[in-house]
């Protein structure tokens, strides 16, 4: 794999945002929107709840870990999307570029805007809303990569899913995150669920992640175990992903199918 070429993917992305205020303003409002809204209904419930128990880091921080998963998801493949959109993406095979340097050029760029998203929803919501997640220093550097890794690997997995089954496989991808969700338990502890979906549940990083902010929240110590075994299945993903996205490249070159890429392309 060519550093070289990764970068000029990375640069490529760079003009595009640049040239366009349309692609930097979604990176930044949405995140905003939902900072702002989920605020407010952190401030209503603790007028209305008992004493002693505050859902701004609870909820607001749950909504903002979460935000920032699907953000770091949503860059890799609205990135692809958008190369197909354009029909540019037979132009950028043409070229030596491999699969795995395009992937990682997408990956590196999801990573800086996600960044700049999150910046934004930590400014918003500490300045507005008091989340002193920076109280929390060190401990929320974990939990973070955590939630980057598996963002990749979704956002791996669904461009693998867009090459197999063309631009229509958009409308299985954007609500990979809200199916994922219940299972993630960003609102609510493992406990929970019903015990038969606690079993798929353990399966999934953000499980781990959020019921440690959890206890943080409450005072409760936090399992480095805990955090290690999810840290070790997002790595897992990230590999599967991979080996997943290779076979399908090979597949749709082998196929022909790259070559008369449409909705229609499901054989």
């Amino acid at each position: 794999m060519s550093p070289k070429r990764t970068a000029a993917i990375v640069l490529r992305q760079f003009y595009l945002l640049r040239g366009s205020p349309v692609r930097i303003l979604p990176m930044l409002g949405w995140v905003a929107i939902d900072i702002v809204l989920w605020g407010f209904i952190s401030r209503y419930l603790n007028t209305v709840a008992s004493a002693g128990f505050n859902f701004v880091p609870a909820l607001l921080g749950a909504v903002l870990l979460w935000d920032f998963l699907v953000r770091v998801m949503q860059g890799v493949t609205t990135a692809l999307l958008e190369d197909v959109w354009s029909r540019n993406f037979l132009n950028i095979f043409a070229t030596p570029l491999s699969i795995s340097e395009y992937v990682s050029g997408l990956v590196v760029t999801s990573t800086a805007t996600s960044l700049v998203g999150l910046s934004v929803m930590l400014v918003l919501a500490t300045s507005v809303f008091g989340l002193s997640f920076f109280a929390y220093g060190l401990l929320l550097v974990p939990f973070l990569l955590v939630l980057f890794l598996f963002g990749v690997a979704l956002g791996i997995f669904g461009c693998a899913l867009l090459l197999r089954m063309g631009p229509a496989a958009e409308w299985l991808i954007w609500p990979i995150p809200a199916v994922l969700s219940p299972l993630a338990c960003v609102f609510y502890p493992l406990s929970a669920l019903p015990r038969w979906l606690q079993y798929p549940a353990r399966l999934l990083p953000p499980s781990y992640v959020f019921e440690a902010m959890r206890n943080i929240v409450s005072g409760r110590a936090v399992s480095g175990l805990a955090l290690m075994l999810s840290a070790g299945l997002a790595l897992s993903y990230i590999l599967l992903a991979g080996w997943f996205l290779t076979r399908v490249y090979k597949y749709v070159v082998r196929s022909g199918l790259i070559a008369r890429y449409s909705a229609e392309s499901l054989s």
